[in-house]
């Protein structure tokens, strides 16, 4: 198989398992903070024992400032999960999805005030197209309280990857698996004051859901996004990220028989179109390398991954 082809499958099935993730979270029964935990806790077992089966722990690039960064991009990671995990509960999977994807948005707006970087008037753009397309998902209903925060809640998780994004671009000379290794193992500690895990105790078959997303959407989806990479560009990144709303929108009617009303169906592809003619532009300069190690450094934030 040509590596190509192979990254194409391998970020496909990535975006897939990404499109469960709200599920397992509804289904694990257990609150945000719990669900954050022990998705850390599992996600850094299991990434711990790749990076270890790989060799990757023997010299492994970080310094005192990279691993620094690691660290507060873990805190903004961790808790863009509670908030998206919360505005799973307030609204739907599908909603808090689409919400969530408007990132890349952030993202700009964020780069032009940290790193002084210029919006062009055509991202400015698509950036009102953006907002448009988010109106009409949001249905504007001022009375569905409930609703409306869910919204908030999706957006708030969404700037909060953005950031992260921000200072993960700062750390170079490091596999991506580590730095997500010290990312979710940095919640651990970081979520501990919020969660109470002995409320978790009687789930029963919630425990399954909740190694599944430590086990599976964070140690083997990572892998296979960090494998893609590497072998595809970055344009064919960027349109296989969306497989992952199509599946969560999927997986939510099918699961629980939430859908989206019409006019909240026409802000769907006005996010889309415009998230990927961001994310598009934003991939005409070349991505940062590691020294010497072949695949980009990058962390879970990477992708508009959940």
């Amino acid at each position: 198989m040509r590596n190509e082809t192979r990254g194409t499958v391998e970020l496909t099935l990535a975006m897939v398992l990404s499109g469960t993730l709200g599920v397992f979270v509804v289904e694990s029964g257990a609150s945000p903070f719990e669900v954050v935990f022990f998705r850390c806790l599992f996600g850094a077992a299991a990434l711990g024992l790749y990076s270890l089966a790989r060799g990757y722990l023997t010299g492994h690039g970080f310094t005192r400032r990279t691993f620094g960064l690691a660290v507060l991009g873990g805190a903004l990671v961790v808790f863009n999960w509670v908030l998206l995990f919360e505005a799973y509960a307030a609204t739907s999977i599908s909603l808090a999805t689409v919400v969530y994807h408007t990132q890349p948005f952030f993202l700009v707006l964020l780069s032009a005030l940290f790193l002084r970087e210029r919006i062009p008037a055509g991202k400015l753009g698509w950036l009102a197209v953006a907002f448009a397309g988010l109106v009409l998902v949001s249905g504007v209903r001022p009375g569905d309280a409930a609703s409306l925060t869910g919204l908030g809640y999706a957006l708030a998780a969404a700037v909060l990857y953005a950031l992260a994004t921000v200072v993960t671009r700062r750390i170079t000379g490091v596999r991506p698996h580590l730095i997500a290794l010290v990312q979710v193992a940095a919640g651990v500690p970081l979520l501990l004051p919020f969660a109470d895990p002995g409320a978790v105790s009687g789930l029963g078959a919630g425990w399954g859901w909740l190694a599944g997303l430590g086990l599976i959407h964070t140690g083997l989806m990572y892998v296979l996004m960090y494998a893609a990479y590497a072998e595809l560009p970055t344009a064919k990144i960027a349109v296989l990220a969306f497989v992952y709303p199509a599946v969560a929108m999927l997986a939510d009617w099918a699961v629980y028989g939430h859908h989206i009303g019409l006019v909240q169906a026409l802000g769907v592809p006005l996010i889309v179109l415009a998230s990927l003619r961001v994310t598009l532009g934003r991939a005409a300069a070349p991505a940062p390398r590691t020294a010497a190690r072949g695949p980009e450094a990058a962390s879970p934030v990477a992708t508009r991954a959940g």
